[in-house]
């Protein structure tokens, strides 16, 4: 027997016998006179409910949006209806529901944690940890209530905007707590409000819109309802200032002597092995391993992309490579003792959270010890080092020699990343005029 298929407003009375102002749009299934219930996502007044024409009325605010879910929804299980029914020669109202509904639902929120898991079965722990506490803020702007991806709009992401601007979180500022010391009359800590960047805020809206192309491909929101794109919000990232050190600044971290083995000396060793090596990644450098090396050439692909490439290991760089050879080692071994410790076995979720947490020592030491001792007043952390060679090479190096360098995959970007460094023109023009 053919399934019958209607839309439906699912009226339930509340345990106190009233009936609720609004109710639940759902579509009805039934086969051999058992039905089952697929719910479209959305609540409206039956005053707003046309129950012999199954469609919205126009009272409703956005009626229109409302009825071509609708239809897209019924168009979604008279497919599957139809599907099953060739394949089977008897057909559940169960299966048909169980064949048509998104793994979790139709709401924000639901696909918000299966985009973080997807995350991190796929191994990003840096994007997991980053897009979870944006998802976490987006829910503390909507007072902890769920959407409907239909009513994520254009003007409640400029809200959301607004909200990061200005109305963000209150911290308690706890610097002063001794370990172990438990804190006591917490309301009379002083307390900071946080500002978030301008690029922070559009990190936010792109992980929205991570969820929603997920809700898309689940089958639980209509891309045309997107609230991205042409005429609608832009993701367009401001630029940002890079700042890298000086020929000088660098000559006096060469300088600097440690004792051997220390963690300072250990910090310094990284950052200029990553300088000598083109501003190399410390997540690629923390990764390397004695078979990276052949015929003086460092072979690697780039964690961020898994370009592959080699490039001469400079004198400077042997030197430090030197500190870490250990006798008749395995040649499988890594070159720098972060990731000894890791099993084989970790995965690439749980390697990625180990190199996130000896990066951030490592950056720790560079600025409260290395940077110090040298000298330096900027904020030195590894990431520097790439900074710092852009900075230095200027226009010494063609554009396309440094593309190959960076292993960037277009010019353009490598144009647009050196443009931060290369000042010699502008500032010669500039004292042409000044220096009458």
């Amino acid at each position: 027997m053919a399934s019958s298929i209607k839309v439906i407003l699912r009226q339930k009375k509340n345990k106190d016998g009233t009936i609720p102002t609004s109710s639940p749009l759902a579509i009805r299934i039934t086969t051999d006179r058992k039905s089952s219930f697929m719910y479209i996502g959305h609540k409206i007044k039956p005053l707003e409910w046309d129950a012999k024409e199954q469609r919205v009325k126009k009272n409703h605010p956005n009626s229109a949006r409302l009825n071509n879910l609708i239809l897209k929804r019924i168009a979604e299980v008279s497919a599957a209806t139809i599907d099953l029914e060739v394949k089977e020669k008897k057909v559940s109202s169960q299966a048909v529901k169980q064949k048509i509904k998104p793994k979790r639902g139709l709401t924000f929120f639901p696909i918000a944690d299966l985009y973080l898991e997807n995350l991190q079965k796929a191994g990003k722990y840096n994007q997991y940890t980053a897009d979870k506490p944006r998802i976490k803020h987006f829910k503390t702007f909507l007072k902890n209530s769920d959407k409907a991806f239909f009513d994520i709009t254009v003007s409640l992401l400029q809200q959301f905007k607004l909200y990061l601007k200005s109305e963000y979180k209150i911290t308690y500022n706890v610097e002063d707590k001794k370990p172990g010391k438990r804190i006591r009359n917490i309301e009379k800590r002083p307390i900071k409000k946080t500002v978030l960047s301008e690029r922070s805020i559009i990190n936010h809206l792109v992980a929205i819109r991570s969820v929603f192309s997920l809700a898309v491909k689940e089958g639980a929101a209509v891309k045309a309802d997107s609230p991205f794109g042409e005429g609608k919000i832009s993701i367009k990232f401001p630029p940002s200032n890079k700042i890298g050190l000086t020929e000088e600044e660098v000559k006096q971290i060469e300088a600097l002597e440690f004792p051997e083995g220390s963690k300072e000396a250990h910090a310094r060793n990284l950052w200029l092995f990553s300088f000598y090596l083109a501003g190399m990644r410390v997540s690629d450098i923390l990764r390397l391993r004695w078979t990276n090396i052949k015929d003086n050439r460092l072979y690697y692909a780039m964690g961020k992309n898994q370009k592959t490439g080699s490039l001469k290991l400079p004198e400077k760089a042997h030197a430090i490579l030197s500190k870490y050879k250990k006798g008749k080692q395995s040649s499988e071994a890594h070159i720098f003792p972060e990731l000894e410790k890791l099993s084989e076995s970790e995965d690439s979720f749980a390697i990625q959270k180990k190199i996130a947490d000896e990066t951030s020592k490592i950056d720790k030491c560079l600025r409260l010890h290395v940077a110090p001792a040298a000298g330096i007043e900027k904020t030195l952390t590894m990431h520097i080092a790439r900074h710092t060679f852009g900075n230095i090479s200027g226009d010494r190096i063609p554009i396309q020699m440094l593309q190959k360098l960076y292993r960037h995959s277009s010019v353009t970007t490598t144009i647009g990343y050196q443009s931060n460094f290369t000042h010699k023109e502008a500032d010669d023009a500039l004292e042409s005029v000044v220096n009458l």
